[in-house]
């Protein structure tokens, strides 16, 4: 068959950036196609230019085999209903819906014909002498629809049509909407960043991020076999965990080997393995395929939303000394200076700097007379040695502020999972109470301070620490020793079911072969 569009390697720039990044892309005759992405995607973009309303800076549009980038938009056989619908607020719903034809100057009883269809089409037919501004939003929209159908385009563009309705109201419209595109059978083109709008509409979705092409595909193939996580999570709510296909038909993740249905990848191939939430069912821990604990259930009125942690995370707690120490006055120099003592491991010695040093000990100089002046500390004096031990380290500014602290050398303080493949470290540190009480963004920093990190072993790459666990209140902190956890995730599953789990109960996960969906690491359109 043959397209009746063809975007060709369409690139878009703004002032330099670019907007869309080289689309290729064939729709169809009588095809409902939704572009679904978040905003500046570059989809109403996209749109525009097929509507004539913007120039691509490159690529050929082609329509029914021509190519129309020259050709104006009054000119294409292409009508657009925006999110704000454009309406004449001086005429009633006959007159905004004939506007176009007048202009055309047709004849008087043909545009009486066409309108009066158009309003039956859209359910309208006793409103036609109403004023727009007494309709309602979903009545506008219809009249919109209508006033761009009447001229009988082979496309219509709706540009997020349905932003402005509330959900019941834009619910009824999305079905209205799909009701009207097969009675009138022309091709309809939908923005849209809402995926329910786009899985319940259309004949084919284009999935958009940051001005590319993700995947394009059926509903059904963009739900259940999404290219890539980004297209997972962004169609409905995903559970995404690093699986290796062993071979056709087998994939192992959780160290367990699973059937799946899925073929033609590499021998032992790494993978990503998508389970969605509706497809997986909470039973006894003995008739679960996984076994988890289950650490949160919400209720979600048709069904609970529940969070079951089949691995915990990799995990390591350091000790934060907590003083109430004040820094050093240099009142002639009218300047204040404060560092604190801090660890070291024995391997880091050899490659240590002054910066370094300077970042570790958080080693800060500042005007007495204007506390936001900070002033540059010029000298760093230590003798350390590549050995366990305490060390004496002091600042100093170029006029004779300084304070000396300790730097303490030590092993490395570090956890290793061998089971899931992780490392994870951190130091033991110092802080001042001041310094934790004017923290804005505490757990970062607490990250900081103690140097804490993730590696993935196998991967050689690192890994998020996405919990941070502390035993204070940091408004009321007091002088004393505090500790502090740093964890990586564990593996954690979201189930949308009917039936109801204890907090805290030892369940089972079940699925079926067909519920997991395997996606190429490298997955792209």
């Amino acid at each position: 068959m043959k397209p009746l569009i063809q975007f060709k390697n369409i690139v878009k720039e703004f002032d330099g950036q670019l907007v869309l990044k080289g689309i290729n892309l064939d729709i169809y005759e009588n095809e409902f196609v939704t572009l679904l992405g978040p905003s500046g995607c570059g989809k109403t973009t996209l749109l525009r230019i097929l509507g004539g309303f913007l120039e691509q800076t490159e690529g050929q549009v082609m329509f029914d085999g021509e190519e129309i980038s020259k050709l104006p938009a009054y000119k294409r056989e292409i009508n657009t209903v925006f999110q704000k619908y454009a309406l004449f607020p001086h005429m009633n719903v006959y007159d905004n819906v004939a506007f176009g034809l007048k202009i055309k100057k047709e004849a008087k009883d043909l545009i009486e014909q066409k309108v009066n269809r158009m309003l039956k089409l859209v359910n309208l037919e006793e409103y036609a002498k109403r004023s727009v501004t007494e309709m309602s939003g979903g009545q506008q929209q219809r009249v919109a629809i209508a006033r761009a159908l009447v001229n009988e385009p082979k496309v219509l563009l709706l540009d997020e049509p349905l932003g402005a309705l509330d959900l019941k109201l834009r619910k009824e419209m999305q079905h209205e909407l799909k009701k009207i595109q097969q009675e009138v059978g022309i091709t309809f083109i939908f923005v849209t960043h809402d995926q329910e709008e786009a899985l319940t509409m259309s004949d084919k979705i284009v999935v958009m991020k940051d001005g590319e092409i993700q995947q394009v595909g059926t509903p059904e193939d963009i739900y259940n076999e999404p290219i890539n996580e980004y297209v997972a999570n962004f169609i409905g709510e995903s559970n995404i965990v690093d699986g290796v296909m062993t071979k056709d038909y087998e994939v192992m993740f959780e160290d367990k080997k699973f059937t799946c249905v899925d073929f033609g990848f590499k021998p032992n191939e790494k993978v990503d393995v998508v389970i969605r939430p509706e497809d997986l069912d909470i039973v006894p821990k003995s008739q679960g395929k996984l076994r988890g604990i289950v650490k949160s259930v919400l209720f979600k009125g048709v069904h609970y939303e529940i969070i079951v942690e089949t691995k915990s995370g990799t995990s390591i707690t350091v000790q934060m000394h907590v003083s109430d120490d004040r820094p050093v006055i240099n009142e002639s120099a009218r300047e204040k200076m404060s560092a604190n003592v801090f660890y070291l491991d024995v391997e880091d010695v050899k490659e240590l700097t002054d910066a370094e040093i300077i970042a570790r000990a958080d080693a800060q100089a500042w005007s007495m007379d204007d506390e936001e002046e900070s002033i540059s500390i010029s000298k760093v004096e230590y003798d350390i040695k590549p050995e366990k031990g305490t060390y004496p380290v002091t600042f100093s500014t170029s006029n004779g502020t300084s304070v000396t602290v300790n730097m303490i050398v030590k092993d490395q303080n570090r956890v290793v999972s061998k089971e899931y493949g992780e490392e994870i470290f951190a130091e033991n540190f110092f802080k001042k109470v001041d310094e934790i009480q004017d923290s804005v963004a505490l757990d970062t920093d607490l990250k900081i301070w103690a140097n804490a990190q993730a590696w993935d072993l196998d991967e050689d790459i690192k890994v998020e620490i996405t919990t941070v666990d502390y035993d204070f209140d940091p408004e009321t902190i007091v002088p004393g020793t505090y500790y502090v956890t740093f964890k990586t995730s564990g593996y954690e599953y979201k189930v949308d079911t009917t039936d109801y789990a204890e907090v805290d109960s030892v369940v089972g996960l079940k699925f079926e072969p067909e519920d997991i969906h395997i996606m190429s690491k490298s997955g792209s359109y």
